[in-house]
């Protein structure tokens, strides 16, 4: 059941006044086994085509049965939340999370039972980055900007209007403090408690995520 709105946004009273009460969306592995609950809309929509992400979605996709998370131009489709409209409601036995080495503070997070990359988690960040394979196509929120497309081959990125560069990166950062102090300057855990395990060969190159 992936990308399912469960309950759509609705006026609710509090103390006397009306407020929204966010939409939830449930969103699941490939096999339905992890579960996850997201709510409200998300900080943005982003592609990232950083050598870091790269590296790990070829890794990932070299799993058995995983589902390929780079578009046509090989950036991988995040949707970006704060850690606070995240929930794993089932199959937090089967998460598994991986570095690119062990210097690198980053952890990706797949799902086990039918290896779906599932999040990507900076230690000490206040969102999370949910990879796009966990919603339909129909259902998954248009991408917004692309980050880092200094690092694609020549020729990758496509031609099509989606913002890229210096200053959508800079609104995006901007974005992601507004999100950040709306929370109270907090940084919860999703999943960094998830057994650590080895995914292919450490990075060589590229700059360290």
């Amino acid at each position: 059941m992936q990308g399912k709105v469960s309950k759509p946004a609705r006026p609710v009273r509090r103390g006397g006044e009306a407020t929204e009460e966010k939409a939830m969306t449930e969103l699941s592995c490939g096999c339905g086994t992890v579960r996850l609950a997201v709510e409200g809309a998300p900080i943005t929509v982003a592609e990232c085509h950083c050598s870091s992400c790269r590296d790990a979605a070829g890794r990932m996709a070299r799993l058995p049965g995983a589902p390929a998370v780079v578009g046509a131009g090989g950036g991988t489709h995040f949707v970006l939340y704060c850690k606070d409209r995240v929930r794993i409601v089932a199959g937090h036995d089967q998460l598994r999370n991986f570095r690119l080495g062990p210097e690198r503070e980053t952890r990706r997070v797949i799902a086990t039972c039918c290896n779906t990359p599932v999040l990507l988690e900076f230690k000490g960040g206040h969102w999370v980055s949910l990879y796009g394979n966990l919603w339909h196509g129909q259902t998954l929120p248009p991408l917004r900007l692309r980050t880092m497309t200094a690092d694609a081959p020549a020729g990758a990125v496509p031609d099509d209007g989606v913002p890229a560069g210096g200053w959508p990166t800079a609104k995006f950062y901007g974005q992601l403090l507004v999100a950040w102090a709306a929370m109270g300057f907090k940084a919860p855990p999703v999943a960094l408690d998830t057994p650590e395990v080895q995914v292919g060969s450490e990075q060589r190159e590229g700059t360290p995520t």
